[in-house]
């Protein structure tokens, strides 16, 4: 075959494509190929061919031999990219990647706009398979072509703005690359908007703050980015809120957070972070109430936010809410997920937080929460204060040898750690060892002087150590008057304190001021609030004694509360008010239906109103309970007389001079 047969038979080969005769032209290239086995354009038309053929596998390999040939003619290369593009052809988006590159080659030179078509099939291949990095730098090659080529600053940052569209899910997988390309690419966009201020630039520099809030280590950069946009959009709280919850969050919450905290709530009195900050402000001015008021209604307003969660549950500590702050421990945790990243130390501060809270609570269920939860501390087994906490929840679960043991690896490795003398203290207060007891505390409070609960177990230990030490004035006294001085919410101090100055100095007025102020900070401390009430009534001050009752039966759930119910039916009773006397008695037995007297005096309530036959069932109630209670029994007796049972109000009579020989009453009856 001739150099002019070949061409010829090339020729028809084109015409037989052209006309979708794909088996002639296959015939004319295979002829060709018999003549000249290396012909570039023989092999290029047998893979366009075979490939409408549906045959890939021959179309393939035809395209490759034509590469292998003359590695930088187009054809080729395009012929594979159409292939690989069909539908059917999958498993091949990393050949297809590897087309498109050669091609990006082939074209940087020759044609510009097809550099671009292929530059955006390229980044759409990467963005399917979410490689980010290499969607960001191929795209950067883009805008940089277009720029070289002088294409007007609007189509640049709409170019910009689309980079930022397909990077949007890279934070997803952060890696740092990707990051900062995301980043400049917003920086950009920023920088190349028309209209400056304006809508569509605000939303820009907004969705950019919010892309650098994901970055923990982006920090300066994030500072800076909120303080520029807030000095173009002055009136706009976004970038302020931002900036404050960046402040929480990073715990540098400090002098230099507190104006913009301050400027935040000028602009929106109900911004949540702006009440976030106040909030934290008030917690770090020791206000734990207003930090607690503040930083729930903080929460409602903004989304997760683990470290809030944190400082509010250090608040409701502070004020011995104890089960509360449980909870608000709860909600951080799960705010904070995973234990890796940034929030790593957060996790451990909130479950140290927890586990303290649970030993407040002092029961054996708490305390082994507690100890399930000390365990999830990273490094907490090196770490002698969470060692401290977990004796102390140990002794709280009754494990007397475990904590025994903490107690003395803790005071051999860290004599000078308060919580180790703490622990040692709080071991043997619990087994009456009170001069051992003693010095611990007092080596604790040495090391540690501030913590109010040393102080107040130190006077517990004097309290029950001797008569001596109770009354003495520079030991009991002395030590839950500075406890009380340190922690004004520590109920246990100011309790103790109306037990000495009611039993050892015969102050009933001061007493009565400390176990009022004591129930205050803890209604559930009934010892308190019965002994305000009686020392109320012992003073002549019914007023108090009532507004305290009256109180407590307020808030009571059904079922609870049953000395303030009974103690106010009494007063009822003792001023004729019957029918009140009956309501009140019949919800103390709600709480405790076994209780004898509270039936005895309920048969008086019903008797003095007049309801002789339901006086006599609670009289029989209270006999039944307690057989010893004579005056129960005569009271049935009497009320089976005026009920006109005198057979049954006989027997009953006899029944107590049997017991009793002389009761006058029974006597009389």
């Amino acid at each position: 075959m001739s150099n002019k047969e070949v061409k010829a038979a090339l020729k028809s080969a084109r015409e037989a494509i052209r006309n979708k005769e794909y088996k002639e032209a296959l015939k004319h290239c295979k002829a060709v190929l018999k003549q000249e086995k290396n012909n570039y354009n023989a092999w290029v038309f047998i893979g366009l061919a075979a490939a409408e053929l549906e045959q890939p596998d021959q179309a393939k390999g035809a395209y490759k031999k034509a590469i292998e040939l003359e590695p930088n003619q187009l054809l080729a290369w395009q012929g594979l990219a159409n292939l690989y593009e069909k539908p059917s052809q999958t498993d091949v988006k990393g050949d297809l990647a590897d087309v498109y590159q050669k091609l990006l080659e082939l074209y940087e030179s020759s044609d510009k706009q097809k550099w671009c078509d292929v530059c955006n099939k390229l980044v759409e291949l990467y963005h399917q398979e979410k490689k980010y990095l290499e969607v960001a730098e191929t795209w950067q090659k883009l805008i940089r072509m277009k720029q070289e080529e002088g294409a007007e600053k609007t189509e640049i940052h709409q170019l910009w703005k689309k980079m930022i569209q397909l990077l949007k899910d890279s934070t997803r997988n952060q890696d740092n690359k990707t990051g900062q390309l995301l980043l400049t690419a917003f920086e950009h966009a920023l920088h190349s908007a028309d209209t400056v201020p304006g809508e569509d630039h605000q939303n820009l520099y907004k969705d950019f703050i919010q892309c650098l809030s994901k970055f923990p280590h982006e920090v300066a950069r994030l500072e800076k980015a909120c303080q520029d946009m807030m000095a173009l959009y002055p009136t706009v709280s976004y970038p302020l809120e931002v900036l404050c919850l960046h402040f929480v969050q990073s715990g540098t919450y400090s002098e230099k957070a507190l104006p913009f905290f301050s400027r935040l709530l000028e602009m929106d009195a109900n911004s949540g972070p702006g009440i976030i900050g106040f909030g934290i402000k008030c917690l770090k001015e020791n206000k734990y109430k207003e930090a607690v008021k503040s930083l729930t209604e903080g929460l409602q307003k903004t989304k997760q936010c683990p470290a809030v969660w944190y400082y509010l549950a250090e608040a409701q500590m502070k004020i011995h809410e104890h089960r509360n702050a449980v909870l608000s421990c709860n909600e951080a945790l799960v705010a904070l997920g995973t234990p890796e990243g940034p929030n790593f130390q957060w996790k451990n501060l909130a479950l140290q937080l927890k586990a303290e809270t649970l030993i407040k609570i002092a029961d054996a269920d708490a305390a082994e929460e507690a100890i399930r939860v000390l365990e999830q501390i990273v490094d907490g087994s090196s770490d002698p204060v969470v060692l401290a906490l977990r004796g102390q929840a140990y002794l709280n679960k009754g494990l007397m040898e475990q904590a025994s043991k903490i107690s003395q690896e803790l005071l051999l490795s860290h004599p000078h750690l308060a919580e180790a003398h703490a622990l040692d203290g709080f071991i043997h207060y619990s087994q009456k060892n009170y001069e051992v007891a003693e010095k611990s505390f007092l080596n604790a409070i040495e090391r540690k002087a501030g913590t109010a609960e040393y102080h107040q177990y130190l006077g517990l230990t004097y309290w029950f150590m001797s008569d001596e030490t109770k009354k003495d004035k520079g030991k009991a006294l002395t030590q839950f008057l500075k406890a009380a001085k340190l922690d004004s919410y520590l109920g246990g101090a100011f309790c103790y304190l109306g037990n000495y100055y009611r039993d050892i100095a015969g102050d009933k007025s001061r007493a009565r001021g400390c176990y009022k102020k004591a129930f205050e900070l803890d209604e559930t401390d009934e010892e308190s609030g019965t002994a305000a009430v009686n020392l109320s009534v012992e003073l002549g001050d019914m007023d108090t004694a009532l507004s305290i009752l009256n109180e407590v039966t307020e808030k009571a759930r059904p079922g609870t509360a049953k000395w303030a119910w009974l103690h106010r039916g009494l007063y009822y009773l003792r001023t004729g008010q019957p029918s009140q006397a009956v309501a009140d008695l019949q919800a103390a037995l709600r709480a405790d239906p076994k209780d004898s007297n509270c039936w005895e005096s309920l048969g008086e309530a019903y008797m003095n109103r007049g309801s002789y036959s339901t006086a006599l069932k609670s009289f029989r109630k209270a006999s039944e309970l307690n057989p010893g209670l004579v005056y129960s029994i005569y009271r049935a007796a009497a009320l089976e007389q005026i009920l006109g049972k005198y057979e049954n109000a006989i027997a009953t009579y006899q029944q107590i001079l049997k017991k009793t020989e002389n009761y006058v009453p029974a006597l009389k009856g």
